[in-house]
């Protein structure tokens, strides 16, 4: 081909090289300073909150509890639904690798070996006649599909994106797993030291049974005090079973998130007393958070690949050209097969342009674009969301330290109380009906304060997952 008939082409080919769709652009990060709305309660929380700061990374140790952070690692080895994510994040990569591969050369090598047997009718009234013979062929081929539109490099941009969602995925499920095991040794250390107290209510129970018995048979009370002494002993008791089946159904669940059957493991004894609230909790700010959080970031690769799947869908409507060349060595005895003198080649380019397709392909970039727009809502949605649910969690905080002094003041009141109603039931001043109520607020009082410890330590958990 002369210089003069290739320039032409060559021309062309630049000139069209250009990708088709839009290039993708981040989304624009927000302006907010602050997650609170009008009217809601004031951080004024004893835990110190650090604006501009992310959560470190191990996060779950800020509580400050050993057996927490052993068993988080266990489950961060062999937890199956996180190497399950982590093997679609693999497959993702493979996937990016495969699709670079398109934008190369392909080339192969074919070999053949056939007999062929001619018609005597192929060659007309000739009546000429070829016997049946061998073939060998070999020799090297390649085809190359110049991506003049850009559809394969979008195509490599959709696949990455789509990796990068996977590895959103991944880190999202790696910190609910990690999440998920704290609320789990945060409910069996609950139950158990709601158990402790409730066995601590039972022998006061029991204490106060016993008075009652002993002053029944001095003759200073009724068979009445006796049933009461005994109703309130026996109503008590009913507190233990639904804590036990709180820490069994806990501490199974744990085992399975460690990769283990509950016949298999079983968790340490976690105790309350060892847990600490975080004297220090970070607060990401609004503009930041987007970044920090694996679901917004997993949002965003979605509304990436979705950007490229339209510049695909907009390439597919332009023509598609393809090169390829082969070159072989031919022959009709083996031993000849090797020889320069029997190569062949051949050269050829190829052009398809779609002219009616019953308006497919249009089609098909239109819902490209629709998809997109799907993905830019979601996408804000999301973020709006996760703007609400760090809202929440400060909020859970700051109602959390309110209850806690609540809870408190509710106790040393319920102590003094209960103090004062037996000593009065002691000296004959006043009946066992007294007693018992002191006693009951006394069980309730002690029972929400744990509630209360428990659940700030929760929401410090959430507040730690909620800021990625």
């Amino acid at each position: 081909m002369s210089f003069e008939k290739v320039t032409p082409l060559c021309l062309f080919l630049l000139l069209g090289a250009c990708t088709q769709g839009p290039d993708f652009r981040a989304p624009e990060r927000p302006h907010g300073l602050s997650y609170a709305q009008e009217g809601d309660s004031p951080a004024t929380s004893g835990q110190k909150i650090m604006l501009g700061e992310g959560p470190t990374a191990e996060w779950w140790q800020a509580f400050k509890a050993p057996e927490l952070d052993s068993v988080i690692e266990r489950a961060l080895a062999n937890n199956h639904s996180l190497a399950a994510a982590q093997a679609r994040r693999r497959q993702a990569e493979q996937s990016v690798i495969a699709a670079n591969g398109g934008l190369m050369p392909q080339l192969g090598l074919d070999g053949t070996v056939g007999r062929q047997k001619y018609g005597i009718g192929l060659f007309g009234p000739s009546n000429f006649h070829i016997p049946p013979f061998n073939y060998y062929e070999v020799g090297p081929s390649v085809s190359f599909s110049p991506d003049i539109f850009g559809g394969q490099r979008r195509s490599v941009e959709r696949q990455q994106a789509l990796a990068d969602y996977q590895q959103e995925e991944w880190a999202a499920a790696r910190q609910d797993l990690i999440f998920d095991v704290t609320m789990q040794a945060l409910a069996i250390a609950a139950a158990q030291a709601q158990m402790g107290v409730v066995e601590q209510i039972l022998t006061d129970d029991q204490q106060t049974l016993d008075l009652v018995e002993t002053a029944l048979g001095a003759g200073s009370v009724s068979e009445t005090d006796r049933l009461s002494a005994q109703s309130q002993l026996a109503s008590d008791r009913t507190l233990l079973p639904p804590l036990r089946q709180q820490r069994v159904v806990a501490r199974h669940a744990l085992a399975i998130l460690v990769g283990e059957a509950p016949s298999d493991w079983a968790p340490p004894d976690f105790s309350f007393d060892r847990f600490s609230l975080p004297a220090e909790l970070p607060l990401t700010l609004p503009s930041d958070l987007v970044r920090a959080r694996p679901d917004i970031r997993a949002a965003e690769a979605q509304l990436h690949a979705a950007n490229a799947a339209l510049g695909i869908a907009t390439a597919n409507l332009y023509p598609h050209i393809t090169l390829s060349a082969s070159a072989s060595l031919q022959t009709l005895t083996p031993q000849n097969l090797f020889m320069f003198s029997n190569s062949a080649g051949a050269m050829a380019a190829s052009v398809t342009q779609t002219i009616f397709d019953g308006g497919t392909l249009k089609a098909e970039a239109q819902s490209a674009a629709a998809a997109l727009t799907e993905q830019h809502e979601l996408y804000q949605q999301t973020v709006l969301t996760a703007f609400g649910q760090v809202a929440d969690a400060l909020q859970a905080l700051e109602h959390d330290r309110a209850e806690l002094a609540l809870q408190q003041q509710a106790l040393d009141i319920a102590v003094r109380s209960l103090d004062l109603a037996r000593r009065s039931y002691a000296a004959g001043n006043s009946g066992i009906l007294a007693v018992l109520d002191a006693s009951r607020l006394y069980r309730q009082a002690l029972l929400g304060k744990i509630r209360a410890e428990a659940q700030g330590l929760i929401d410090s958990a959430r507040l730690f997952l909620r800021l990625g």
